[in-house]
């Protein structure tokens, strides 16, 4: 800076003194004596030491030429790397604009994000809130689900002893009804009775087989209990207990054959009855008291290669009735 300044000074300065000494041989022509006597009695070598000056200053201008040309050439140099500074003062100024505009963005997209992080966090709050709501309502809906199958249990176990005192209640008419039934039966037992004899009307002679035949009494006189069949001629007994029985075959005479017929409990053979007359007519008879079991058949045959007769006096007979039961 400095060196700048002076350069443009001293230029100054020796293009005055250049001036000053071409004008002095125009002005005036001091001879050679008045010349001496003028200087004050300088050396008489005195004036050819004048010249020099005008050819220091050339050489001094010259140098100061070659000093400008290099400043010249210093401060070209200079203004280019002022020019480059300059131009990378206005990259780096462009870069630091730029910079500050993506700061800027970068804010904004802060504070965007901020918004967008603080909206998200109410909306958490919020589905926390909700959360916790619908967290109190499944605990209030638990508690109520609770308590209804607390009643659900308490229902259970009321039907439960409802159950079981229907059950003892049916359990106990069951015992009735069977205790009515079995009363029922033995009243019934009590009353059972029965009569009927062979033929339903008219007269007339069965057999006789070659094997034994189930005689089956049709008409029937007294039938109390219904415990005697008149289609099968078996009676069944109702109730365990004490039975007698009674039955009568009438006989017709025949040479060959007799009459005859045999009492039969269940498979098993009693009792028997049998006539034989040749001609007229007679008659046979026999009974048996016998310990029956509920279900027990009693009931007559006709022995084999004998005969049986009835008619409207009825001579063929079959009777029975409960003695007690036991």
């Amino acid at each position: 800076m400095e060196m700048t300044m002076f350069i443009p000074l001293l230029l100054l300065i020796c293009s005055f003194s250049t001036a000053q000494l071409q004008e002095e041989p125009d002005n005036e022509i001091i001879p050679h004596g008045k010349q001496t006597e003028s200087r004050g009695g300088e050396p008489a070598n005195a004036s050819h030491q004048q010249p020099a000056c005008p050819q220091d200053i050339h050489a001094v201008l010259r140098e100061m030429t070659a000093l400008l040309t290099e400043q010249r050439v210093e401060i070209r140099q200079l203004q280019r790397e002022n020019e480059a500074q300059t131009a990378k003062l206005e990259g780096q100024k462009t870069e630091v604009d730029i910079l500050k505009q993506e700061i800027i963005n970068l804010q904004r997209d802060n504070e965007a994000q901020a918004a967008k992080l603080e909206g998200q966090k109410t909306e958490v709050d919020n589905l926390k809130q909700e959360i916790s709501h619908l967290q109190r309502d499944n605990e209030a809906q638990a508690a109520k689900l609770e308590g209804q199958r607390t009643e659900v249990i308490n229902l259970k176990q009321e039907i439960s002893h409802v159950q079981r005192d229907n059950e003892a209640q049916t359990a106990k008419l069951e015992g009735q009804k069977t205790e009515m039934d079995n009363l029922k039966k033995q009243l019934q037992a009590k009353q059972v009775a029965f009569s009927a004899s062979l033929l339903a009307s008219g007269s007339g002679i069965i057999g006789p087989f070659n094997t034994q035949a189930p005689l089956v009494f049709r008409r029937v006189v007294t039938n109390i209990g219904n415990a005697y069949n008149p289609n099968t001629g078996f009676f069944i007994a109702p109730v365990r207990g004490a039975y007698h029985f009674e039955f009568s075959i009438g006989a017709g005479g025949h040479n060959s054959h007799g009459s005859a017929a045999a009492l039969f409990k269940n498979g098993e053979h009693i009792f028997i009855a049998y006539e034989h007359r040749t001609n007229g007519y007679g008659s046979s008879a026999n009974g048996a008291t016998l310990l029956l079991e509920a279900g027990d058949v009693v009931f007559l045959r006709l022995w084999q290669n004998s005969r049986i007769y009835d008619n409207g006096n009825h001579h063929s007979t079959f009777s029975g009735h409960l003695l007690f039961t036991m």
